[in-house]
């Protein structure tokens, strides 16, 4: 069971990266459209990427990823690292849908410094994500939250920030 949903996690990964990677080039290709059949046969292409292939294997690598940390217990810091990666590429993948959502309006653009950005991030979050994946990073958060995972920590912490933060009373 763990090896067939290790392998239907890496496949929806594959699946959910190669299709971000490929919706800032297909938002790029509306700036030399105008209305017409080029340009619905663009949204419709656009839309099945993002509809059809991306989104739903962005669903189902969560949904096994989720799945394993249960299975194998996966509680480590370089863990929680790539939690927060991911995290992020879900943003940017709900920010790909903002941007579809209005692109193909009359007035939509997507000029080259978006398209920039929009790559960059992604190849940054995919990249970033393997790394931390393959290399499995030695961190130590007691350097930077020493009292992150001792019992009672977080009920010291925010009585501490409760303190720190009172309003004066006349």
């Amino acid at each position: 069971m763990t090896i067939f949903l290790k392998f239907l996690h890496l496949a929806a990964i594959a699946i959910w990266s190669a299709g971000l990677l490929a919706l800032p080039f297909l938002f790029w290709q509306r700036r030399a459209l105008e209305a017409g059949r080029d340009l619905d046969r663009l949204h419709r292409i656009t839309r099945l990427v993002y509809v059809e292939l991306v989104s739903p294997s962005a669903v189902i690598a969560i949904g096994s990823g989720t799945a394993l940390i249960f299975l194998q217990a996966t509680f480590e810091e370089w863990f929680s690292l790539k939690m927060l990666l991911v995290a992020l590429m879900a943003m940017l993948h709900v920010v790909a849908g903002l941007i579809l959502a209005r692109l193909f309006s009359p007035k939509g653009r997507f000029g080259g410094l978006s398209y920039a950005a929009l790559s960059t991030a992604y190849v940054v979050l995919i990249a970033a994500t393997l790394w931390v994946v393959l290399a499995k990073p030695q961190i130590d958060s007691n350097e930077f939250a020493p009292h992150l995972f001792e019992p009672g920590g977080l009920a010291r912490w925010l009585d501490q920030s409760r303190d720190e933060t009172r309003m004066p009373t006349p």
